[in-house]
């Protein structure tokens, strides 16, 4: 069963047979274009973007493109579920967003929460996060590794399909 209620996709579809065809969505939206806006990939699903703040001084998110209730505007590296994604580079799947130590609770009705990092190759040729796709869930174990999958293979495609 597909995750939102108020999904593009049609009813009797597994949730693979739904990331497959938004990654499928996503690399045709992309072909022949370097600028990204996934947000509408996804529409009725509580998701946002925050992308790398170049102007900031410390290492920190600010938000892009998102959908769903009140977004925090800027999240440090390192702090809340974002944040230690993009510090640590890697898919925080957190099941109870109240377990998490040092949880933001931008949205109190979140209970769930998935966070991808998109990492590209710097001029240096150092792995850098540019930016987070940040899903959240209002029900305990929203979110398993059938979406961790897809989602990352969705910040590769934008990784690789946009201009950073």
């Amino acid at each position: 069963m597909v995750h939102a209620d108020a999904s593009n996709f049609a009813e009797g579809i597994t949730k693979d047979e739904a990331y497959e065809q938004l990654l499928m969505l996503a690399e045709g939206l992309f072909t022949g274009q370097r600028n990204w806006g996934g947000v509408d990939l996804m529409r009725g699903v509580a998701i946002g973007f925050y992308v790398l703040d170049i102007s900031s001084l410390r290492p920190q998110l600010i938000l892009g493109p998102f959908q769903g209730k009140v977004a925090c505007q800027t999240i440090l590296f390192g702090q809340g579920v974002c944040g230690t994604a993009a510090e640590s580079k890697t898919t925080q799947l957190v099941k109870d967003v109240e377990q998490f130590p040092g949880h933001i609770a931008c949205d109190g009705d979140s209970k769930s929460e998935i966070v991808v990092p998109i990492v590209v190759k710097a001029a240096d040729g150092q792995s850098k996060v540019v930016a987070i796709i940040d899903v959240d869930c209002a029900e305990l174990n929203g979110f398993d590794e059938v979406d961790k999958k897809y989602l990352e293979q969705l910040a590769q495609l934008l990784s690789s399909s946009c201009d950073w």
